[in-house]
């Protein structure tokens, strides 16, 4: 026990013990120390300021002792359905992120990603250099078709399959001239966003069609593009209807409300059929935005009624609601993380396709890969956690996955008209 000094104040009742030796007990409580902090109040035992460097260093130091966690949790949760879980349930938690901090981590990372990436892809369709990039190479590729024509003319063989090359290159020539005119064409912004972005996306399937031909799945997407091309040419894509009713005068009315609630609910209605024929029939950029912004809210709203539903499917579990919103957690962590590494991935195909292609249909093949492995581990989590047969889990599983869909799309929907009421 360390020696002390008795200072008097102007009461002699206020009476405050001073520690003489400062290193041997704590400034916060004055008891005796026996390590690096205080066994009572947890202050450290070195409290005194510090330089600037020390605190940085200190800082580094916090941020690479989270790090080293952060390796040995990421790694298990891609890959060891469920480990995490048992390890949390079994008391062996120091080495790894807490559940709730790691959601949060990974949730926050993965919508910004997400918003990031979608920005990213709708901004490259109008900037002037992606633009300019693309005329081009829709310049060039007519030049192309130009010159193999006039070759096609200097043969003196005047039969039929001459004549239908020419005919098959002048079609081509002026299908592709129209893309350029489009390119070209001072439209209004919102129009001439879409019908470049429009244009983009079909001379990459021309240009896909040339090299081979396209799955009948694209080919229904090419012809899909091209009937929205033309209505956005023609405007007749921005008049486009919405409507929200239940009766036939286009207005809505419930039984269960008064006159007066009915008005408030039709007014609501009509403002949000408006902002909503505003932002699908021009630019859903603006939308799409919102829409991210408002999820990870809502999706923090969803865990614990995920959690509930596990309840309810595994009652005779015996577990505590907090062991499954630990699982709620965890799973939808692991969903967070791979579906980032995906779109990583399929990011990183888009990049690589022009000059690796066989590294790219590797990566394409990872990717499609990570998201098969989604519903597997989450199937084998709920196996090791409830510890039930294949059988039974299996069909929990489907129960499970099919309520919290329709529950999924609920979110969507209350997300989408958020973010409307926010444009």
């Amino acid at each position: 026990m360390p020696k002390t000094e008795l200072t008097e104040t102007e009461s002699t009742n206020d009476v405050v013990s001073v520690p003489i030796e400062d290193s041997q007990s704590c400034e916060n409580c004055h008891l005796p120390l026996s390590g690096p902090f205080c066994a009572n109040c947890g202050q450290e035992a070195d409290s005194k300021l510090k330089y600037f460097w020390v605190v940085i260093m200190h800082l580094l130091d916090d941020i690479f002792s989270f790090d080293s966690r952060a390796s040995r949790t990421l790694f298990p949760l891609l890959t060891r359905p469920a480990f995490l879980t048992n390890e949390y349930f079994a008391g062996r938690r120091v080495h790894y992120v807490p559940p709730l901090r790691l959601y949060l981590f990974i949730s926050i990372v993965f919508f910004l990603t997400l918003k990031f990436f979608i920005a990213a892809e709708n901004n490259k369709t109008i900037t002037v250099s992606d633009k300019q990039a693309l005329i081009t190479q829709v310049k060039s590729h007519i030049k192309g078709l130009k010159t193999e024509r006039s070759e096609v003319e200097k043969k003196q063989d005047a039969s039929n399959e001459v004549s239908d090359n020419i005919s098959t290159l002048d079609a081509d020539i002026a299908k592709f001239t129209v893309y350029l005119d489009d390119l070209n064409s001072d439209y209004s912004l919102e129009n001439n966003k879409q019908i470049i972005k429009l244009t983009r996306e079909l001379l990459e399937l021309e240009f896909e069609q040339i090299k081979e031909e396209l799955p009948a799945d694209e080919k229904e997407r090419f012809d899909s593009l091209i009937a929205s091309r033309l209505k956005a040419k023609d405007g007749t894509q921005n008049n486009q209807a919405i409507k929200i009713a239940n009766n036939d005068d286009g207005t809505l009315s419930f039984d269960f409300l008064s006159d007066e609630k009915n008005k408030k609910v039709n007014a609501f209605a009509k403002e949000l059929t408006d902002k909503a024929e505003k932002a699908f029939n021009t630019d859903t950029g603006p939308l799409i935005e919102q829409v991210i912004g408002k999820l990870p809210q809502l999706m923090f709203i969803l865990l614990p009624l995920f959690a509930v539903l596990l309840k309810v499917m595994f009652i005779f579990s015996k577990r505590l609601y907090m062991e499954h919103l630990t699982v709620a957690l965890h799973s939808h962590s692991f969903i967070f993380i791979a579906i980032l590494l995906s779109e990583v991935l399929d990011v990183f195909n888009d990049y690589l396709e022009p000059t690796y292609s066989t590294l790219a249909s590797f990566t394409g093949v990872v990717a499609g890969g990570i998201l098969l492995w989604i519903p597997i581990y989450l199937f084998l989590m709920q196996r090791k956690v409830y510890r039930q047969g294949y059988f039974f889990t299996l069909v929990k599983f489907i129960i499970i996955a099919t309520i919290y869909s329709f529950m999924i799309l609920l979110t969507g929907l209350v997300a989408v008209v958020w973010g409307l009421m926010g444009t």
